[in-house]
This record gives C-alpha cells, structure tokens and sequence, in this order.
C-alpha cells in the first residue's frame, strides 16, 4: 500500500478517535452536571455543528470516517492473507465490513450537516424503515446479537493484553507505551460495557415486538437510572479513553497500519 493510502488510513483512526473523545466528554460533562448532553456519535457531530467553524470542522471529520472506512474495505477485500480461512475468518471480515458501512453512514451523516440538511431522515429514517417492516423484530434480534459478539471481543481485547504486542513493537517510549496499554485497556472495557447495554436493550426491543435498534445514548440513559450520574461518569471518561486510545494508534504507523504491509 501507498504512503499516501497508509496516511489517509491513519487520518481514519484520528478522526474515529476524535468522535470517541467527543462523546466521552459531552456525556461525562451531562453526569456531572457541567453542561454537555448524553451524545452518540450522531450527537457528537451536531455538537460540532454547533461551533464556529463548524461546516469546517464537519466535513474534515467526514474525510477522516471516509478514511476509515477504507481502511476497514481495505482489510475485508485486498488483505485476505490477515484472514484465516476459517469460522474466525469470515467472522472477522463481516464484522469488519459492517464497522465500514456503520462509519459510512456516520461520515455521510456528517457531511449532511455540514451542507446544511437538517439533523433527522437520512440513515436513521432508512432504518427506522425496515425496523418497521414484518421483520422488524427479527432484525432486532439479529442486531442484537452482533452488538453482543462485538461486545464480548471488546472485553477479551481488553484484558488478554492483545494489543500489548503491537504496542511494544510500535517503537514509542516507555511513558507512551503505559499511556497507549492503560488507555486502551480502559477504553475497551467502557466501550464493551455500553455495546453490551445496547445489545441487551435491542434484544429485549426486538423479543417484545419492540423492533427498536439501541443506541449509545440509550445506554448512557439505562446506566444512569440503574447505576447512578457516577457510574456514567466512569464510563464517559474510560471512551475517552478510547479515543485517546485510537489518536495515540493514529500517531504509530506499524500500529494503526500493520495489518496493510
């Protein structure tokens, strides 16, 4: 791969980095009472909307979640030899795929603000769509247990150290080596917390006749009634972690770009 297509890659990674922060610190402000608002990604990006230069900084935005988006078609069709020809495999590339499509939709989305289309309609018009056809529930469903999937991996990365080995090899200083495992660690874990949470209340959506698909707004609602503005704190600041996480893999080449050589 090109220089050029390994550095539009990278942007990728920055910017879904960005997103991550932006959430954390809007929804960490809302628990502790400091202004800010319980955001999703979607809710991120209107907040950038908000800002001066916003148009600027959207469709920025928007160029790097395309970059990651190549980034991810890249590992599903021109890198098969990451892939074992297994379960595993296939499982990998259409998880993959899908994280493409879901921050296609998330650039778009951004780039429709940027333009001046108002916040409603677009993807989430087309989805509420199909959740409202016969199959609803059964999409639900099927959605659920994908967000479940990614849920569980995300704890597993977590706590079996797996990216440690990618980090050691990075070529970065001890202090920024601690910094890259512990942000990871955290931000893994908050981020499997609220996928975990979103699939729980999609499944429990779809198996009531809800045909509902969660979001990570809904999550952060279900943590402060059930946990507290406390435990949603926690969870705000470790994805900012995440982000943190993802900007600091933006920096190191042989991270965020391994699997392209």
């Amino acid at each position: 791969m090109s220089s050029k297509k390994k550095n539009f890659a990278r942007f990728g990674m920055a910017a879904k980095g960005a997103v991550y922060c932006l959430i954390g610190v809007l929804t960490a402000m809302a628990a502790f009472g400091q202004g800010g608002q319980k955001s999703g990604s979607k809710g991120a990006l209107q907040y950038l909307a908000q800002q001066s230069y916003g148009q600027v900084l959207l469709v920025i935005m928007g160029i790097g979640l395309l970059g990651y988006v190549f980034w991810r078609m890249y590992q599903v069709f021109y890198n098969p030899g990451e892939f074992e020809d297994n379960l595993k495999g296939y499982g990998k590339r259409i998880g993959y795929f899908i994280s493409g499509l879901i921050y296609g939709g998330l650039a778009y989305y951004s780039f429709k603000l940027a333009f001046g289309s108002s916040s409603s309609g677009g993807s989430g018009g087309m989805m509420g769509g199909i959740m409202s056809g016969s199959n609803g529930d059964t999409i639900a469903i099927i959605i659920g247990i994908g967000m479940a999937i990614k849920a569980i991996y995300d704890l597993y990365r977590a706590y079996s150290g797996k990216f440690r080995e990618e980090v050691e090899e990075a070529g970065m200083d001890q202090k920024e080596q601690k910094l890259l495992i512990n942000a990871g660690k955290f931000g893994h874990t908050a981020r499997g917390l609220v996928l975990g949470l979103m699939a729980y209340l999609t499944l429990k959506s779809g198996l009531s006749s809800g045909s509902n698909v969660k979001t990570q707004t809904d999550a952060f609602s279900y943590i402060q009634a059930e946990f507290g503005s406390i435990a949603l704190g926690i969870v705000a600041i470790g994805l900012v972690g995440y982000g943190v996480y993802m900007l600091i893999k933006a920096k190191y080449p042989s991270i965020t770009v391994a699997s392209l050589r």
